[in-house]
């Protein structure tokens, strides 16, 4: 290995370590807001990528029929709800109209103007907005579905759950998408010299939107209402709802945030690699290293974390490509020993 072959495995390293932050951030952010390990977050990124390759090639994104459908539940275990609280009467038809109007009306709007419009003529920022508005409210509607009533339930529990939800939501890629991966158009095709370095624009944009994100995550954390609102009940789940903050909307403000960094993860990498309906899975592990590092609780850590494990990742395919996924997963083993032998044991029973 010679100082160019260096430099260009350490531009591949942290293209790839900026999604990999970005993917840590929200698993992170999930953790600790709602306690769920959230092993779906790579399907946001698959599902991302392919609507936006549908669109661009196209065919019509089956990912809004998905949309509709998870709206239709949706609303179904909203009016249910209501039904069981025996709202009065005035106040369920307005919450039903909202509820209406928020799981059936929009995305029924968007399935039917996808249909009737030729997307695929759109220019690119366009078709972009349009795949990120088809994935982004699956968060909140998964939520909605699969956790919100489990709120309460046992980390292993909702562990479990997750499971569950990659499973279905993996087998719902295949029919959707079929077995062939898929590529979209770059967002630039420039490419830069710097000495022996040739960048690409494609890997700018990357780390530019990436930079981006991660500095925009941080002013809404410290600078909004609803961001301070989050920080609370990540911090203590019960003072946040002494003081009125509602945790349930605080979980659904979390996986759609999740939602939507894992979209723009699959909107970024989808020209770089080819990606299948399962592909996301093994991106949002490697996430998932990054955000053990910083022991699910740390922000800076868990992106550092994800820096690392890119890096990791582009010099062992250089060193020993056959074996590069085995060691980008065993640096959990020092972590998670190092954690252990660091942390405070404490036989007390939580009050």
């Amino acid at each position: 290995m010679d100082l160019s072959i260096a430099a260009i495995l350490a531009q591949d390293g942290i293209t790839s370590g900026a999604i990999y932050a970005l993917l840590a951030l929200a698993l992170v952010l999930v953790f600790s807001v709602t306690r769920v390990i959230f092993i779906p977050q790579g399907e946001f990124v698959a599902f991302g990528a392919l609507t936006l390759a549908a669109i661009q090639s196209g065919k019509f994104p089956h990912s809004i029929t998905l949309l509709v459908a998870l709206g239709v539940l949706s609303f179904v275990q909203e009016i249910v709800s209501m039904l069981r609280a025996r709202q009065r009467s005035q106040r369920f038809a307005a919450e039903a109209g909202i509820s209406a109007l928020k799981f059936i009306v929009l995305p029924a709007g968007l399935w039917f103007a996808t249909r009737n419009l030729a997307v695929q003529n759109w220019p690119l920022y366009a078709q972009v907005i349009l795949a990120l508005v088809t994935v982004i409210p699956m968060g909140p509607m998964i939520y909605r579905l699969a956790y919100q009533a489990l709120a309460e339930a046992s980390t292993l529990v909702l562990l479990i759950v997750s499971v569950g939800v990659h499973y279905a939501l993996t087998g719902i890629g295949l029919v959707m998408f079929g077995a062939e991966g898929s590529r979209t158009t770059p967002f630039s095709d420039a490419r830069f010299e710097l000495g022996a370095l040739a960048i690409s624009g494609q890997s700018l944009v990357i780390i530019g939107v990436s930079a981006a994100l991660i500095a925009g995550l941080y002013f809404y954390f410290e600078r909004t209402l609803s961001g301070k609102a989050l920080r609370a009940t990540a911090v203590n789940r019960l003072g946040a709802q002494l003081v009125g903050i509602g945790t349930t909307q605080a979980g659904r403000l979390a996986f759609t945030l999740a939602a939507a960094m894992g979209a723009f993860c699959g909107v970024l990498i989808a020209p770089l690699t080819t990606v299948y309906y399962d592909g996301g899975f093994l991106i949002g592990l490697k996430g998932f290293v990054g955000a053990i590092v910083g022991g699910l609780v740390s922000y800076p850590v868990a992106a550092a974390g994800a820096i690392l494990v890119g890096l990791l990742e582009s010099y062992s395919s250089f060193w020993a490509s056959a074996y590069k996924e085995v060691i980008v997963f065993t640096l959990i083993i020092p972590v998670l020993l190092w954690r252990s032998l660091s942390s405070k044991h404490s036989d007390e029973d939580e009050e």
